[in-house]
């Protein structure tokens, strides 16, 4: 795929966010998240049919062959529409790690399925303390010959209950290394976990000497994971930055609508100020995400570290502008039926995915050189 200019993914976000504001309303929203699986197989293909689903793969496998800056425009207005989907799981994180991988077998036999979006991949990476990293791996592979075997917990798996194609990174002898694991395998056991926000599905996955296939090379996985995850905080930084902006432009419609002491409450001075600080937290998330994604697709020198800057700055405000967004509408916004929580929960839910605002501080002092 040739390098897109600015206007084409311009216009490819608007796109995107022409067919969700078709697709995800609000109510379709509410109807998606009650449903066991938790996003809509007809959206679902749509966004395949038009190249989201596969904008990460190499052509050469079905997919457009697009990168980080591409991805980061679209999670802009998948955090806008709250879409429900494994598109943060299959489409990015684990497309990414497969196609970072170097194993070509695995490449072909996967990747034109999960591109079509035919098949639903996820990875299975941290334990249940959730640290994202090579020491948060908590899962055991064990060869027999050709043969591996797993034994373990994986945590916080998204979509976990929804993949047909489970990749799990695993300690060995060699170091960490990445598996195939069919959901139906014996000793495969997936459990749902409870989440605050209802329009994310995570799972629970043990397995108990579990017959599975090594992708890539043994002892060297973990370089492949990382790129993945690089790419995946860009998304997430996106989506998180589309969130706050579209809470930012429906607190400040409210402001001007409603009416207390005969005057719109966004002419109240207090509440002036409380929309500056909202539109200076979304504006500042929507240019980190976008630094991270131009300095990781333009393999900058400070890539990690813009990585690191969006991973805390967009979760931080995210959470910061959906809180301030329920402060003004008042009583309303606590209510179940108003969306305002619903960005609440997810806010709250993106900032633990991948890691949190703190240990992206921590990470960002430390590339830095401090």
């Amino acid at each position: 795929m040739p390098e897109l200019d600015d206007s084409e993914r311009n216009e490819l976000q608007n796109t995107v966010a022409r067919l969700l504001a078709d697709r995800s309303s609000e109510s379709d929203v509410r109807k998606t998240m009650e449903t066991e699986t938790g996003f809509d197989p007809a959206l679902w293909q749509l966004l395949a049919e038009m190249g989201i689903v596969g904008l990460l793969i190499d052509e050469q496998f079905g997919g457009y062959g697009a990168g980080a800056m591409e991805i980061e425009r679209v999670m802009e207005e998948v955090g806008a529409a709250l879409l429900c989907s494994p598109l943060l799981a299959s489409a990015v994180l684990a497309a990414s790690v497969l196609g970072a991988s170097g194993d070509d077998d695995a490449q072909r036999r996967l990747l034109p399925d999960m591109a079509k979006g035919t098949s639903i991949a996820t990875i299975a990476l941290t334990g249940t303390e959730g640290s994202w990293t090579p020491e948060g791996v908590a899962v055991r592979a064990e060869s027999n010959g050709t043969d591996w075997t797993l034994s373990g917990t994986a945590s916080f798996v998204i979509h976990g209950q929804n993949a047909d194609v489970v990749l799990v990174v695993a300690n060995t002898e060699q170091g960490t290394a990445l598996f195939q694991v069919e959901p139906s395998e014996l000793g495969t056991a997936i459990r749902a976990l409870p989440t605050f926000d209802h329009t994310l599905r995570l799972a629970e996955i043990e397995f108990a000497a579990t017959k599975a296939q090594l992708i890539g090379e043994d002892g060297n996985g973990w370089p492949a994971v990382e790129q993945g995850l690089n790419l995946t905080r860009v998304a997430l930084a996106g989506e998180q930055a589309g969130g706050a902006r579209r809470v930012l432009d429906m607190t400040v419609e409210y402001a001007k609508n409603r009416v207390q002491f005969g005057r719109a409450i966004g002419s109240f001075q207090a509440i002036k100020h409380m929309a500056a600080d909202l539109l200076l937290e979304s504006e500042s998330a929507t240019s980190a995400a976008r630094h991270a994604a131009m300095s990781l697709a333009s393999t900058s020198d400070d890539a990690e570290p813009a990585i690191s800057l969006a991973g805390f700055a967009c979760a931080d405000a995210f959470s910061a502008v959906t809180a301030a967004s329920i402060q003004m509408h008042g009583g309303i916004g606590f209510t179940w039926e108003h969306p305002a929580h619903l960005y609440l929960r997810r806010a709250r839910a993106d900032a633990q995915l991948f890691g949190t605002p703190m240990f992206y501080r921590e990470r960002y002092i430390q590339q830095l050189g401090g």
